[in-house]
């Protein structure tokens, strides 16, 4: 095989040691362009991390709803009707939805982003109070670091147990202290704490001051009866959350006498949305780091291609020789092409080494700063393969280039070169 003669590969060598200077100089444009290439894929991943870590233990595919004001009198009913919900929906949901994989209503103490107090050994913390199903941790989940969060036993026996956030935890509680088992006071109601939660990602719902019991021991405790504040929805991954969006809202506006046209009875959020920006945010951003680092690396092996031709005319006479002696214009072809792989391999390895220590550098910069969506900044395995790949590819191509020059150099003609 070619590629094991030694001799080939003395003569490569040979070549590009002759001017070492001029190597080094020829190489940068390549080095540089790898460089941009992997740094801006190993930044886009860390984007994309960072996004992750944001929204972290959130279900893409979920749906918030909630109840607000008629807009557009019907039926004999005016303006301005405020719209509740009571659990008959949830069950009318989940009977006649499809798409609805869970549904956990919620009903929250003295109203939306309403503070209450709480109280525990003279220590007060002023609250926000939820009575969920345990099914929330499905939409929302929570990373709990101490006990547990409530449970399907919990809701089936009306426990007065909760689970508090962090913040509330270090408000009530002297630090080092286990809260599990401990009681806490609201509204003059004990209720045992099982578990403490932080948030589970930078982005939260709740927040980490907050306390969360069993729907139906709020219910029971503080005389809510079957009203519902709202609900969080997970759908199933095999149907858009849009068109399960579209039909909840007809059913309830069919129930509570809205009007189709009114478009505000209702509230909602298709946290699906976010994802879906994000991640066409996100492709778009991979597609210009490749679109931006070929044509950086094109240009650097361009730059390669013109130092080639440079060499094939200073070695008119040595190539005129080597074809009086009977090489091929396959032979000649080859070396040059191969000294071309050789430059830009060279090249790529040096550039890649320097931008995987500057993501390296990059990372342990923002690492625990978690105002900074970004996290891990890392290229693929894929994404190196395919980027040498096409890199070896250009540089084949661009020495074919120097290469043709130099077989089209006639021996005669070379050996009178002064």
């Amino acid at each position: 095989m070619w590629l094991l003669d030694i001799d080939l590969w003395r003569e490569v060598i040979s070549t590009l040691t002759k001017n070492v200077l001029r190597t080094v100089l020829t190489t940068l444009g390549v080095i540089f362009s790898i460089i941009i290439l992997i740094m801006l894929l190993g930044s886009t991943t860390g984007m994309i991390n960072g996004f992750s870590r944001v929204f972290a233990g959130k279900a893409s595919n979920s749906l918030f709803v909630w109840g607000q004001t008629t807009s557009v009198p019907y039926n004999g009913f005016e303006r301005g009707r405020r719209v509740k919900y009571e659990m008959d929906d949830i069950t009318m949901l989940k009977s006649q939805v499809k798409e609805i994989e869970a549904i956990a209503p919620r009903i929250e103490l003295g109203g939306f982003q309403q503070t209450v107090t709480v109280k525990r050994a003279g220590n007060t913390s002023g609250s926000r109070v939820f009575g969920d199903f345990a099914s929330i941790d499905k939409i929302n989940r929570k990373k709990i670091i101490e006990g547990r969060f409530i449970n399907k036993n919990d809701i089936n026996q009306s426990k007065k147990v909760c689970v508090i956030g962090l913040e509330t935890y270090e408000l009530l509680f002297k630090p080092g202290i286990s809260a599990v088992g401990k009681e806490i006071n609201i509204n003059n109601i004990y209720f045992t704490v099982v578990g403490v939660y932080e948030k589970n990602g930078d982005f939260d719902f709740d927040g980490e001051n907050a306390v969360i019991i069993p729907f139906t021991a709020f219910q029971k405790s503080f005389n809510s009866g079957d009203r519902v504040d709202w609900m969080a929805i997970l759908i199933d991954s095999k149907y858009t959350v849009a068109k399960a969006e579209g039909q909840i809202k007809e059913l309830l506006k069919r129930k509570y006498d809205i009007s189709p046209k009114d478009t505000r009875a209702i509230g909602s959020f298709d946290f699906s949305q976010i994802f879906t920006a994000l991640s066409a945010f996100t492709t778009v951003l991979q597609g210009f780091a490749f679109f931006v680092g070929i044509f950086t690396m094109l240009a650097g092996v361009i730059a390669i291609s013109n130092i080639l031709l440079i060499t094939v005319k200073e070695r008119t006479k040595e190539i005129g020789v080597r074809r009086a002696l009977g090489a091929t214009p396959k032979i000649i072809k080859r070396q040059i092409i191969l000294e071309s792989i050789v430059l830009t391999t060279i090249a790529g390895v040096i550039g890649f080494i320097i931008a995987v220590g500057m993501l390296y550098y990059l990372n342990t910069e923002v690492a625990g700063k978690s105002d900074v969506p970004f996290v891990n900044p890392t290229v693929s395995m894929t994404q190196v393969v395919i980027s040498f790949t096409l890199m070896t590819i250009l540089s084949i191509l661009i020495g074919l280039i120097p290469a043709k020059r130099a077989v089209k150099i006639k021996p005669i003609e070379a050996l009178r070169e002064d």
